[in-house]
């Protein structure tokens, strides 16, 4: 889909539709110099050279990470903190209770992590080959496994797939203080054309102790892209937002969105973004939200090679943003990832180069509260195979970005 020149069009609407919006800059607006910025964004490689990192921070400002190491087709996932920054990481504890029942490959399978009550960590991801237990027609698992209540070890692995499998891209999961754990993932479910494939949900009420079965949550019959990623959130007002990338007559890979504010038990739905492709593009999504309740929804995703984010209002009657692109140009731009700190200011990231069994480089650029660039343009190299970012914000408003 092209979007070039939107956002000459769109600027007057999104700035007044939220201060915490995604832009490019302006003609005219140059960038504070670095050592006049209070916010600071720190580069750091994740933990034991592992790849796909995915972190959350709890309200102290502890940084909880999951990352993957291993062989790509079957590894481990392991989770450390850290209370200082990422300065220095507590012991890996590892996630996965059988050894090499993780998988990497394609980037968009790996594990997912939140937050739920009292910061027990929730981790779920989709099963290697070699993974057990299978699902009931022998397939691969969406496994899940949460943090024990001493929070020293993680519980034994359990498959969630009672009825809905034939997986392929990766799941997703959240979590809230309430005791509430949700996980999603994408599934044939029996059938065997993707512009049938739904989206499903497990829910637990009681800190991921017990699942009740699967139920299909997309209320429109789009499809969803087989090999692609999903990300869920729950917003500040406590709405359940899923990101999927859909597949209706196996042509139409629009970045969609389904929202619930009955607690998962009904879903509505909105395209984000659409996009014409007769393949799947094995893409993931980005969800973020600042610390106010009304702050905005930020989402980030891929279409035809570039990154693109949108605002989602938290109220009754759904409101996004139109699309607007990151900044610049780059080769093959994926994988985003969002943060935004408690001054409005937001760390958009992204890879360029990436590809099947391609590393690439890591791209970054913060926004004011205004939505304009607040610091030049960031480029590292080194982004590893089947690598990605995530990025955080700590209470004293600076970023930490690890890939």
């Amino acid at each position: 889909m092209n979007h070039s020149g939107l956002f000459s069009k769109i600027w007057p609407v999104v700035v007044a539709f939220t201060m915490a919006a995604l832009h490019l800059a302006t003609p005219g607006n140059e960038a504070l110099a670095e050592d006049q910025l209070a916010t600071k964004v720190t580069l750091q490689r994740t933990p034991e050279d592992g790849i796909q990192p995915q972190a959350v921070v709890d309200e102290k400002g502890t940084i909880h990470l999951i990352y993957f190491k291993g062989e790509a087709i079957a590894g481990d996932v392991f989770y450390v903190r850290s209370a200082d920054g990422g300065a220095a990481w507590s012991t890996p504890l590892r996630v996965n209770s059988q050894q090499g029942s993780v998988i990497a490959t394609g980037t968009v399978r790996g594990a997912q992590i939140a937050l739920g009550k009292n910061n027990r960590v929730h981790v779920s991801w989709n099963g290697s080959s070699v993974a057990q237990p299978k699902s009931k027609d022998k397939t691969e698992p969406l496994l899940y496994a949460r943090l024990n209540d001493a929070g020293d070890a993680f519980e034994e692995q359990r498959n969630l797939v009672t009825w809905a499998s034939e997986i392929d891209g990766g799941g997703t999961l959240a979590a809230d203080a309430k005791g509430n754990v949700f996980v999603f993932w994408h599934a044939n479910a029996g059938v065997t054309d993707e512009a049938d494939r739904a989206v499903f949900m497990a829910r637990s009420s009681d800190e991921g102790s017990t699942f009740g079965r699967e139920t299909k949550i997309n209320p429109d019959a789009t499809g969803a892209c087989a090999c692609c990623q999903m990300r869920a959130l729950i917003g500040k007002d406590g709405a359940l937002y899923v990101l999927y990338r859909a597949a209706g007559n196996n042509e139409n890979r629009d970045a969609t969105l389904l929202v619930s504010r009955d607690g998962g038990e009904k879903f509505s739905s909105a395209v984000l973004d659409k996009w014409k492709l007769m393949a799947c593009p094995m893409s993931t999504f980005a969800l973020a939200q600042g610390t106010d309740k009304t702050a905005p929804i930020l989402a980030a995703w891929e279409t035809e090679q570039q990154v693109y984010g949108s605002t989602i209002t938290p109220a009754a009657t759904l409101q996004i943003s139109p699309p607007v692109a990151a900044p610049d140009k780059g080769q093959n731009r994926k994988h985003p990832a969002l943060a935004t700190n408690n001054r409005g200011e937001v760390l958009w990231t992204w890879t360029e180069g990436t590809g099947w069994a391609r590393g690439g480089s890591l791209s970054w650029q913060v926004y004011d509260a205004e939505s304009k660039p607040l610091m030049k343009k960031g480029r590292e190299d080194g982004v590893p195979v089947w690598g990605l970012p995530t990025a955080v914000a700590l209470p004293d408003g600076n970023f930490v970005l690890i890939y």
